[in-house]
């Protein structure tokens, strides 16, 4: 699927979470509706970073071209190194290493880690990247039309106002987690979410995903999971952007309204 698409379906997903917490009787706090939807909603957009060409690849300038362009070469090479004797041969490693759970789970668990561990600087750098990219991803039209720097600063200040949001008592930066020294320890799981996410949506297309890597299936072990062949689409094709966006909005709005209480 195209960048917009992903990250709608990031927020709706993230909405689904806290509307099921809510239903479970442990409603998530505004501010970690809020914020996990938007983070869910940059992650979304990650596993691209082995696509020189994705939406992640100009979110942040020279930097996210050249990580980009490294991580594709990490990927091919893991790809090289791991595939069965039923996996093809290929010349890059976009849909490889970065599309798979174990990738999803490491980045999640690393960006916990960090939160705890690197202090104030570290969730507000987590908090930044997520913001720009959830601001490439739902509102790419202007985000094209504006400069880089204009949705930097947009980033950062949201990524200030949010921190400080979230370290006010009660306002969720020891939800889930509330031991000593566990703040933010939740700042990993949306990022999980929207990696997930993002797989599943990429199964959904023609190419499929090889979401369950390492784990072998048959002769392959990088296997592109999907449905039925027939039920497939082509990335940034009518079906994605007429049926599954407005079904994702549609989603995101139920679940925003069951986490609130408002049904």
């Amino acid at each position: 699927m195209m960048g917009p698409a992903h990250s709608l379906s990031g927020a709706a997903a993230w909405l689904g979470v806290g509307a099921a917490t809510a239903a479970a009787g442990h409603a998530m706090p505004w501010p970690v509706l809020v914020v996990g939807a938007l983070i869910s909603a940059g992650a979304a957009l990650a596993p691209d970073l082995d696509h020189k060409s994705a939406t992640i690849s100009r979110a942040f300038g020279p930097v996210s071209r050249a990580l980009c362009g490294i991580v594709d070469d990490l990927s091919h090479a893991v790809y090289k190194a791991t595939r069965g004797p039923g996996d093809p041969r290929r010349n890059g490693g976009h849909r490889t290493l970065t599309h798979t759970w174990l990738w999803a789970v490491l980045i999640g668990a690393g960006a916990s880690a960090a939160a705890v561990f690197g202090g104030r600087w570290a969730v507000l750098g987590i908090l930044f990247v997520h913001v720009v990219l959830a601001v490439e991803g739902l509102l790419w039209r202007a985000a094209r039309m504006s400069s880089d720097v204009l949705v930097w600063l947009l980033g950062a200040a949201g990524a200030w106002i949010m921190a400080g949001v979230l370290d006010k008592p009660g306002n969720g930066s020891d939800w889930l987690f509330t031991g000593s020294g566990q703040e933010y320890l939740w700042l990993g799981l949306p990022i999980v979410l929207g990696a997930l996410v993002h797989d599943i949506g990429d199964a959904l297309t023609v190419s499929g995903c090889p979401i369950l890597w390492p784990i072998p299936l048959g002769r392959k072990r990088w296997y592109p999971l999907g449905p039925p062949k027939a039920m497939r689409f082509r990335a940034g094709s009518w079906v994605e952007l007429k049926v599954l966006m407005p079904v994702f909005m549609v989603l995101g709005g139920v679940g925003a309204a069951g986490a609130l209480n408002f049904i």
